[in-house]
């Protein structure tokens, strides 16, 4: 699928939407305003995805996570105009899903009207396919397969899976699907930090240690500076790739002495 292409004065105008929402996160108002600023611009889905999954992890990364402003209730409010009901729902999902509340948010999406639930947006189903994946629920395949029809190269979509896949265990071609995401369109130029971070993750998985150390050092080289807590993430698993690299190439242990029984 190919995405919509953006002029550069509706580029700017969302990213001046982003910035307004994060510049006085202190006020708790600040969900309110940053979804009139969304119906303003009449957002699509995949401008308000943009805007508010980064309005989310910096609100959570500052104190003032969306998780003490928005109660379900608001979220689910009806009478909502479909831009303000979609941004709260972003939102609030995207604050569930950096939390690692999995089971909270696909409850949350699976209490949502019958209605409501089929009409989902791309990102919204997004997090549900998250949710799913994060507890290591096969079903959370089919739905990313569905998602992933719809959402072409959409950046922002596409880490939700790859978050989903890198969280879950036991998964059917778990790894082989986390690399395969993590290192094709958008993510095939291996300019972006986060998918480097996954797909060495998942080398790690499938053995190939040497591929996974060169794929998280290039991702601390991209990092932007000063993102400690992702950081520590990368730093994290470049140690645990070289821990099982050593641990394979370690010769067994030979067990001598003792007496034959």
């Amino acid at each position: 699928m190919t995405l919509p292409t953006r002029t550069p004065g509706r580029t700017l105008a969302v990213l001046h939407a982003r910035a307004r929402a994060t510049g006085r996160l202190a006020d708790p108002s600040w969900p309110a305003r940053l979804a009139e600023n969304l119906v303003e611009l009449g957002a699509d889905w995949r401008e308000s995805a943009q805007v508010c999954a980064d309005a989310s992890w910096t609100a959570r990364s500052t104190g003032h996570s969306v998780l003490g402003l928005l109660a379900p209730e608001q979220v689910k409010a009806a009478g909502l105009d479909p831009v303000t009901e979609r941004a709260y729902r972003h939102l609030y999902l995207s604050a569930l899903r950096y939390d690692f509340r999995c089971r909270a948010l696909q409850e949350f999406v699976e209490q949502l009207p019958a209605g409501v639930r089929s009409s989902l947006d791309c990102y919204s189903r997004a997090l549900y396919a998250f949710a799913l994946l994060g507890q290591s629920r096969h079903a959370g395949l089919a739905v990313m397969d569905e998602v992933l029809a719809e959402a072409g190269d959409h950046a922002k979509t596409r880490h939700v899976l790859l978050h989903g896949l890198w969280l879950g265990q036991d998964l059917d071609r778990g790894a082989e699907r986390l690399l395969s995401l993590s290192t094709g369109p958008p993510f095939d130029t291996g300019r972006d930090p986060i998918a480097l971070f996954r797909a060495a993750g998942a080398l790690r998985q499938l053995g190939r240690y040497d591929e996974g150390l060169t794929a998280i050092d290039r991702a601390l080289d991209l990092l932007p500076p000063g993102d400690i807590a992702v950081h520590a993430d990368l730093v994290r698993e470049r140690s645990l790739i070289a821990v099982a690299r050593d641990l394979h190439q370690r010769p067994p242990a030979h067990i001598s002495g003792g007496t034959a029984t």
